[in-house]
């Protein structure tokens, strides 16, 4: 299992951060999502499925986004989602907002990668640390960019 949790602060409004968590804007800060539909729920509540298609290299892999948790506080946000990929892999994400002032919004992003099958653990032993490490760095980095715009 691989585990993280990184802080980053945003030079942007909570309300700027936050939209980029919305359906309409999910590719900005994810771009290898190629598909991201509602099919359960409403996009704002706890419950909420998504089909979701992910590009990797040449392979579209298509699963289930579950919300988890759903808040939407003037101060504090909150969303947790997880899926299953290949199979292999569990994977649950949190992103937790906190105002700081009204130009400045303090992310949180945990996550956890479980595999939940033989091959799935034995890819994850083999999966560099370092590795994650930096495509986490590169997603805070990426929301940063985008809330600026």
């Amino acid at each position: 299992m691989i585990q993280w949790k990184e802080e980053a602060v945003i030079t942007a409004n909570i309300e700027t951060v936050w939209s980029l968590f919305s359906d309409k804007n999910i590719k900005k800060i994810m771009p290898k999502v190629e598909e991201h539909i509602l099919i359960e729920k409403c996009e704002t509540e706890a419950g909420a499925k998504h089909r979701q298609t992910y590009r990797e290299g040449k392979r579209l892999e298509t699963y289930i986004v579950e919300t988890l948790i759903y808040q939407d506080k003037e101060a504090q946000k909150k969303k947790q989602i997880r899926f299953v990929l290949g199979k292999a892999f569990e994977v649950t994400l949190s992103f937790t907002l906190i105002k700081i002032d009204e130009s400045q919004t303090r992310l949180i992003y945990e996550g956890e990668n479980r595999g939940v099958n033989f091959v799935g653990r034995a890819m994850l032993k083999l999966a560099g640390k370092k590795s994650n490490h930096d495509v986490v760095m590169e997603f805070l980095d990426r929301v940063q960019v985008e809330a600026m715009k």
